[in-house]
């Protein structure tokens, strides 16, 4: 079946870098708008990123300037390059996209298990 899994996550120093990736795998006709979230401990989920299928980007008001999402749709990947990390930036990272299968060519919302991103020093 389809999935989505996001690796590239760890600890890092305040002002360092990483950067995240998702991968999609499985019966994949087209990958749709695909969305970075974010959650740390007792806190909501936001959305930090978004990417259409076009191309297009948005970025919460917190990390504009600092992160920047991007696909490469050969490899159905979609990536978040995170740089000046601060420590507000830990939390768990979540990938979430309306991808639709090539076996029913039914679109379907789909998530992550999640990459955990410390920023500590």
């Amino acid at each position: 079946q389809v999935q989505l899994v996001e690796s590239g996550g760890g600890l890092v120093q305040p002002g360092g870098s990483l950067r995240l990736s998702c991968a999609a795998s499985g019966s994949i006709l087209r990958i749709n708008d695909v969305n970075w979230y974010r959650q740390a401990p007792g806190k909501q989920r936001e959305l930090v990123a978004a990417i259409t299928s076009g191309g297009g980007t948005n970025y919460a008001d917190s990390v504009k300037g600092r992160f920047t999402i991007s696909r490469d749709n050969a490899k159905n990947t979609v990536y978040l390059q995170m740089d000046s990390l601060k420590p507000e930036d830990t939390a768990v990272y979540y990938c979430n996209a309306v991808i639709d299968n090539y076996s029913d060519f039914v679109g379907r919302n789909y998530w992550g298990q999640g990459t955990q991103v410390t920023v500590s020093s």
